[in-house]
């Protein structure tokens, strides 16, 4: 459970920065999340999905 809030967290942190650091690009993202294929953007999530997946095990691993 300790590293799931901590993974949670994590991504908070990243997150309240884009938003209070830079509005307007998150802004940017978004409009163009809107535009982009649903196919598109299913791979890429899952691609991400893996990658986040392959770093954790690394990350325990070693």
């Amino acid at each position: 459970m300790s590293l799931f809030l901590t993974a949670l967290g994590l991504v908070l942190v990243i997150e309240g920065f884009l938003y209070g650091g830079v509005p307007s690009f998150a802004k940017r993202m978004a409009a163009l999340l809107q535009e982009t294929p649903d196919e598109t953007l299913r791979v890429a999530g899952l691609l991400a999905a893996v990658a986040g997946l392959g770093l954790v095990w690394l990350g325990r691993a070693f």
